[in-house]
């Protein structure tokens, strides 16, 4: 298992475009990934799930990954988020 936390850079956080590019980013990886805000993890290969935890602009989550490419996967994911999304 593989964690990291990460601080949202986007101002408008994790609607459905950029969630939209999280869950494609995800699903390159054969790991089993979640996303964590709070007390609260969801499955983050999960549109659905993933809006439901209303990410927005400056919120820390974490990054939970475990499986064959699990830091790879943890990694990828860090770097989208801290890109903004390219927004």
């Amino acid at each position: 298992m593989f964690v990291k936390d990460v601080v949202i850079q986007n101002q408008v956080g994790l609607h459905a475009r950029p969630a939209t590019f999280f869950i494609q980013k995800a699903n390159e990886y054969k790991s089993s990934i979640w996303v964590e805000k709070e007390d609260r993890r969801v499955n983050a290969k999960s549109l659905l799930g993933v809006l439901s935890l209303g990410i927005v602009g400056g919120t820390a989550i974490r990054i939970i990954a475990d499986g064959s490419d699990e830091k790879d996967a943890v990694n990828g994911l860090v770097t989208l988020v801290e890109s903004g999304f390219n927004e």
